[in-house]
């Protein structure tokens, strides 16, 4: 259960005053932690996440449509697809230490659920239909503005990270493989560590929880070094 004191700090964090507390209470709880009560049951994040979706696509739409003046549909499609993806939510959330808030019943904690893309983006959505439902558009889109929209150049060179490596590197005639340098941890909490390789060289690093982030991670850092 939640103190005051944590509510308000993550109320400070993402700029918004709930009126109503029992929404931002349901969009931090998981499935698993209301059904593991027995009396006074917390209601899920999932009709929540549902809306905070469907807010998410028409925000983020909107933003393209009045920034981008010369993109095509199929261009604001791929783009915006690339924005509000599992991976892109959970790079937000981080953002937000939103993992530390969030209710979790027994078995999906000891299991890693806290640091699962899965998770995090889905909470990162209901937070959005709670702020939504309480406080309207307008304040909805602070929010997408604030902690999805921002550094939009930045975020897109991370989640297409592995799409332009390759075309550069295709581009320059040369190789990319990505090989597995190390996997630690138990089978519910791993940490993957991967290299970058180029004609053989390692150019870049970057550890996740599955060895898609960790390339992902990697492919980032060499774009970011403009080794090609």
């Amino acid at each position: 259960m939640y103190k005051k004191e944590e509510l308000r700090e993550l109320e400070e964090k993402i700029g918004y005053e709930f009126k109503d507390k029992a929404l931002i209470m349901q969009a931090l709880t998981h499935s698993s932690f209301s059904n593991e009560q027995k009396i006074n049951k917390f209601k899920n994040y999932e009709r929540l996440e549902f809306l905070g979706d469907a807010v998410l696509e028409l925000l983020s739409s909107r933003f393209l449509f009045e920034t981008y003046s010369e993109m095509s549909e199929g261009q604001m499609t791929r783009m915006r697809s690339s924005m509000v993806c599992e991976p892109a939510l959970a790079f937000c959330a981080r953002d937000l230490s939103l993992g530390d808030y969030i209710l979790l019943g027994k078995g999906e904690e000891a299991t890693g659920g806290r640091k699962r893309d899965s998770i995090i983006s889905d909470v990162m959505e209901a937070v959005l239909g709670a702020i939504y439902l309480d406080g309207g558009i307008q304040e909805a889109e602070k929010f997408v503005n604030k902690f999805i929209l921002s550094d939009l150049e930045d975020k897109q060179l991370f989640y297409d990270s592995k799409t332009i490596l390759q075309e550069k590197v295709q581009k320059a005639g040369k190789s990319l493989v990505y090989e597995l340098v190390s996997e630690t941890g138990p089978d519910h909490d791993k940490i993957f560590v991967v290299e970058a390789r180029i004609d053989g060289q390692t150019e870049g690093k970057g550890q996740g929880r599955n060895k898609k982030s960790a390339e992902q991670q990697a492919a980032y850092e060499v774009l970011l070094g403009q080794k090609l």
